[in-house]
């Protein structure tokens, strides 16, 4: 019985010394990207196809220094739509070397039906697409030919 009281008291102290940028479940999902001028941004990572295809869906802001990072299994053409997207956003889309081949800069939300919304995007073999709030790319400084690191 000591020897549990001695491991439930360390669980105890070592719970009230978590870090926010490293605790709870959410924070496996994520990854930190690094622009070409060495800012980082934390972007959530989608992998699977159903949370890829909700994506930012129904989410009412996106903060500044933070993204969504989608990752497909394979290069590929990917249209991406804005159908029940609430805010603006910037899509970059990246080669298997993680360098911007395609950008859609303040894309739209999409407030009609989904079969009246427009595709974005998917012009370019890629098989990494990066969303940040509307405006976040050019303030950012991202280009064309840019290599961004995760």
């Amino acid at each position: 019985m000591p020897h549990f009281v001695l491991v439930l008291l360390l669980a105890l102290i070592g719970a009230g010394c978590s870090n926010p940028e490293t605790e709870g479940p959410e924070v496996l999902a994520m990854r930190k990207v690094t622009l070409p001028n060495g800012q980082q941004i934390r972007a959530e990572v989608e992998m699977n196809d159903l949370d890829m295809q909700k994506g930012m869906m129904f989410r009412d802001s996106l903060a500044r220094g933070r993204g969504m990072l989608f990752i497909h299994q394979a290069p590929g053409l990917y249209p991406y739509w804005m159908y029940q997207v609430k805010i603006p956003l910037d899509m970059l889309w990246m080669d298997t070397r993680h360098r911007i081949v395609e950008i859609s800069a303040d894309t739209p939300p999409c407030h009609t039906k989904a079969s009246l919304c427009p595709n974005y995007g998917g012009h370019e073999n890629a098989q990494f697409v990066l969303e940040l709030g509307g405006g976040e790319a050019r303030r950012l400084g991202l280009n064309l030919g840019q290599t961004l690191e995760f």
